[in-house]
């Protein structure tokens, strides 16, 4: 049984990884990105829509694409869900990456850089999510989103934070 749940975490981890590195072929040039923004802002709030314009349009096209997953999936998903979806890496935005920092910060453990407080590329991306609920927060999002948002990492018990974090990982 430990066998079973040992090789299914292994196969999780070389999916996130591979995943991962397509992220980071897809994310050397942002004019690249062709995000569905028509589409994405359809399942937004005003004050969602302001937060998802201001994202990169690389974090852009890849939030589309782990919602399409998800939706492909769970296709009664909870608008909630579908919003923290489009929107769970806005927190990446209080700070522009350059290609090399993208590159970078993609090879640096998580738990790693979760030592570093909340600046420069590695901090921000390490503490995306609770930045992202405070913008979301600010701009008048539904406090769910911004809670699944908050969680989208580390979904501690949440059924709908642990299947975003599913789909970014493996998007």
């Amino acid at each position: 049984m430990n066998t079973l749940r040992l090789s299914d975490r292994i196969g999780r981890k070389v999916l996130g990884y591979a995943a991962k590195g397509r992220r980071l072929a897809r994310s050397v040039k942002p004019d690249h990105a062709h995000p569905d923004d028509a589409w994405a802002l359809a399942h937004l709030t005003a004050g969602e829509a302001r937060v998802y314009r201001g994202m990169d349009p690389r974090d852009r096209e890849h939030a589309c694409r782990v919602t399409l997953h998800l939706l492909r999936d769970h296709p009664a998903a909870a608008p909630e869900l579908v919003a923290a979806a489009l929107l769970h890496d806005c927190g990446k935005s209080v700070r522009p990456y350059r290609v090399t920092e993208r590159v970078l910060v993609g090879l640096i453990p998580n738990r790693l850089a979760r030592l570093l407080p909340p600046i420069g590329a590695l901090g921000i991306r390490a503490h995306h999510p609770e930045l992202g609920a405070r913008l979301l927060a600010h701009a008048g999002a539904r406090p769910r989103v911004a809670r699944l948002v908050a969680r989208h990492h580390h979904p501690d018990g949440d059924p709908e934070a642990a299947l975003l974090h599913h789909y970014d990982d493996q998007e």
